[in-house]
């Protein structure tokens, strides 16, 4: 079954518990957490003090999206909140095997973060230890990037890519996720989807509305 995560950065931070009990509320699978440091993207993410909160006030499991130039700096912090996954980007690390590697000895699932202009082979040497192989479907980090039509095919190729390597990791989508568009990733391939401000913030219907709505369609 399809499971869907919730970009918790499209939340309304006035009123974040609220939204986190609709979520809960409609049966979110995984809470996603974009922590961006404003240089291997142009913008600035979720902060450890808000990750905290949120892992304080919930038992949805929290998906780490680790959008910065030096992951390692980072996972210390991480590792006290415990999260489900911490997903970190091919591109941002020369030494991606031992930051995986690290994350794992740690009783965290690893996962990597793949750029729409990046190889799915980058991944050769690591199919074994990795628990996620997350594409982006746009550009990350940049604010109004519609879907990259091409990342469809992507999405196939991923999922034939481990079929024929044995790997056990499961495929998410993040970026240009729609009620259309979802359900067309889920049949190339796709484990889960991170929904935001097109398919289930800031809609004409409640959060938990919008998310049971959702999986009403991907299970079709």
């Amino acid at each position: 079954m399809t499971k869907t995560s919730a970009s918790i950065i499209c939340s309304d931070f006035l009123d974040l518990k609220k939204d986190i009990e609709l979520l809960e509320k409609g049966g979110i699978d995984l809470i996603h957490i974009d922590i961006m440091d404003g240089h291997f993207v142009p913008r600035l993410g979720i902060f450890p003090e808000i990750i905290t909160s949120i892992k304080s006030i919930t038992d949805v499991p929290l998906d780490v999206h680790l959008m910065v130039e030096r992951p390692l700096d980072w996972l210390p912090i991480l590792f006290k909140i415990r999260p489900e996954y911490i997903s970190v980007h091919t591109e941002s690390t020369k030494h991606l095997d031992y930051v995986i590697r690290t994350i794992k000895e740690n009783k965290i699932k690893a996962g990597v973060v793949i750029n729409p202009a990046t190889s799915i082979r980058v991944i050769d040497y690591l199919v074994d230890d990795l628990d996620m192989v997350a594409l982006m479907a746009i550009n990350p980090g940049i604010v109004g990037h519609k879907l990259i039509p091409l990342m469809m095919e992507k999405i196939k190729r991923l999922a034939k890519y481990r079929e024929k390597h044995k790997g056990h990791f499961l495929i998410e989508v993040d970026g240009g996720v729609t009620f259309e568009s979802g359900l067309k990733m889920v049949e190339a391939g796709a484990d889960i989807l991170v929904c935001g401000s097109s398919t289930i913030f800031h809609q004409d219907k409640p959060l938990d509305i919008k998310i049971k709505e959702l999986k009403k369609v991907l299970e079709k």
